[in-house]
């Protein structure tokens, strides 16, 4: 059974615009399917997918072999409810603006009920006036000033990851670490005694002045809170320290 998640991602396309490098619809098509995304379209490329997209895809050859191939803008954007264009500059006209957080938040709210795209423009001119009059809102990268240069392929990994990372939130799925086979209390203590032995052994410190150092010490393992795995590890250099003092001071006598 499909996932809503899923369902929602299968239903936001990618709809590139003109692409003048078959090497960006091969990057662009790998960054959507890292981040479960499938549904790429393409308007009057100037190439169709050749061997550089399948390089630059990088596996994700079955969203190349499955891309849509349409005349028009309005092709490609047939049964779409909400339509966003990308756009790498912010224009004069007024257009409902959106940053990637906000652009993620409403094409997954209307892809839950039906299709929905993200428009992006030729790589040296973007979008024309007229293609944006097809777009509900456009969304804008906020990138350095001083250098807004944002290659098509980088565009849409930006994008698509904003809209997986919203989805995955909405399901409240986390990273998580594997369970971890923390030392217990009294396996501390027992460390903690083998340590004191250890430093007295090898004469580091005063057995009269230890607290304080012991302290510390407590303090730093108790940061790390290792596992029993790293405690019997810990243990065991400690065991070694004290046989090797024990072998020296014998060679010395």
């Amino acid at each position: 059974m499909i996932d809503q998640m899923t369902a929602s991602l299968a239903r936001i396309r990618f709809v590139l615009v003109e692409t003048t490098h078959t090497g960006n619809i091969g990057a662009v098509a790998r960054a959507m399917k890292t981040m479960g995304l499938s549904r790429l379209e393409l308007v009057a490329p100037r190439h169709l997918p050749d061997a550089e997209a399948l390089a630059r895809a990088s596996g994700a050859d079955d969203l190349l072999e499955h891309a849509g191939i349409h005349e028009t803008l309005v092709d490609a954007l047939a049964g779409c409810r909400l339509v966003i264009g990308a756009s790498a500059r912010l224009r004069t006209i007024e257009w409902p603006l959106l940053e990637p957080p906000e652009c993620a938040q409403q094409l997954l709210d209307e892809s839950a009920t039906g299709d929905v795209a993200l428009v992006f423009g030729r790589e040296s001119s973007g979008l024309t006036n007229a293609e944006l009059a097809r777009c509900h809102a456009l969304v804008h990268i906020p990138t350095n000033p001083d250098f807004s240069s944002l290659n098509v392929a980088a565009a849409a990994q930006v994008l698509a990851y904003e809209i997986r990372r919203t989805a995955r939130a909405e399901q409240g799925e986390r990273l998580t670490d594997q369970p971890r086979d923390l030392a217990t209390a009294e396996e501390m203590e027992g460390f903690y005694g083998h340590l004191t032995e250890t430093l007295f052994a090898i004469r580091f410190g005063d057995p009269e002045q230890s607290h304080k150092l012991m302290r510390r010490l407590r303090r730093l393992f108790n940061r790390a809170r290792p596992d029993r795995v790293e405690l019997n590890i810990l243990r065991g250099i400690l065991s070694a320290a004290q046989g090797g003092k024990t072998a020296r001071c014998d060679a010395e006598r």
